[in-house]
């Protein structure tokens, strides 16, 4: 429960997008947010699990499966 509440500008700045982008993951339900009155605030936590699941590992090909075969 000691999680850090972000606004949806805050977790913009730290993407570096627009305020646009964090509202339509949560329009799609794609992170996890918490209504607060009328307030929408989105936990450190959740945008930490949003990162990590989208993080694209890079792929190691050996030199040798490169050839081509005439």
């Amino acid at each position: 429960m000691n999680d850090r509440y972000l606004s949806v500008d805050q977790v913009a700045e730290l993407l570096g997008t627009t305020a646009r982008f964090p509202r339509r993951l949560i329009e799609e339900r794609r992170i996890r947010y918490v209504k607060v009155g009328r307030h929408v605030r989105i936990p450190a936590s959740a945008v930490a699990e949003f990162i990590e699941s989208h993080t694209v590992e890079p792929v190691r090909l050996r030199r040798a499966g490169l050839r081509r075969v005439a």
